[in-house]
């Protein structure tokens, strides 16, 4: 099964239509963006922070305020989208200033203090293992030509729904790979994906925690190759995994729903 028909069963579901779905789909996006970048809590401890506002015992505060965090920022980008806010560099900074609202930090540089939790590009290089992003004075030309062909890309994506996620997830592979904040990028670069798949009505997409070795190979991989359909390819392969787990899920639900005459109640 391909993805426009999986996408096709997935709205004849009408899944984003129902309110549980519509949190656990919110809460999911945010565990597993924010266990990528070092988060311990379970998906228990997340529904119950992020629905309760419980925080787990055992854990360090900084990984609750970073679930937070995330999700206040893609109930931010999720709004932006649903206002068809235009690409530029003044709402990724603003998404990456939510997802850091907590969390960020002040980094002093011979170029001045940076405030990571204002959105602020960064004034200094930094590299992650053996590579080297962008030097830090080509961030705003390089965020500056992002925002222009992203934008031309959306504005003739037309009803092309491989082309449209293809665009998605190249806005995910090109900011990660720029680079343009102290912290975050990670987080702020699905988080873009998520805005354009919003825009264009799409279901969101994650990167399941489970692969996060494979995520980071083959960003690794694309960009040592400049090659970039070796995103595409893990990304179409998790979008479809998410898709057909969620639908899975529903229909189980939906069964068990029937049998005892229960209300809607998403699993973990």
């Amino acid at each position: 099964m391909d993805v426009i028909k999986i996408i096709e069963q997935y709205k004849s579901l009408a899944l984003d239509n129902v309110v549980d779905y519509t949190r656990y789909n919110q809460h999911t996006l945010s565990f597993h963006s924010t266990a990528l970048e070092g988060s311990t809590l379970t998906k228990i401890e997340t529904h119950l922070l992020l629905d309760e506002g419980v925080t787990p015992k055992g854990k360090k505060i900084e990984e609750s305020l970073m679930v937070k965090d995330h999700f206040d920022a893609l109930l931010f980008t999720l709004k932006m989208a649903d206002r068809k806010e235009k690409v530029s560099i003044d709402l990724i900074k603003r998404i990456n200033a939510e997802v850091l609202k907590s969390t960020g930090k002040i980094y002093f540089t011979a170029f001045g203090d940076i405030d990571s939790s204002k959105g602020e590009f960064r004034k200094g290089n930094v590299r992650a293992g053996d590579r080297y992003f962008p030097n830090f004075d080509k961030v705003p030309k390089l965020m500056e030509e992002y925002c222009l062909t992203l934008c031309e890309r959306i504005n003739t994506s037309a009803n092309d729904v491989v082309e449209q996620l293809k665009i998605s997830f190249a806005a995910h592979f090109n900011l990660v790979s720029i680079h343009p904040f102290y912290d975050g990028n990670g987080r702020t670069s699905r988080l873009m994906m998520n805005f354009i798949q919003q825009q264009f009505r799409l279901p969101l997409a994650i990167v399941n925690k489970e692969d996060r070795i494979d995520y980071v190979e083959v960003l690794e991989k694309s960009r040592k190759t400049n090659e970039i359909n070796y995103f595409y390819d893990f990304m179409f392969q998790q979008y479809i995994n998410f898709l057909k787990s969620d639908i899975e899920k529903y229909i189980q639900q939906t069964q068990n729903k029937n049998n005892k005459g229960s209300g809607m109640n998403f699993l973990w």
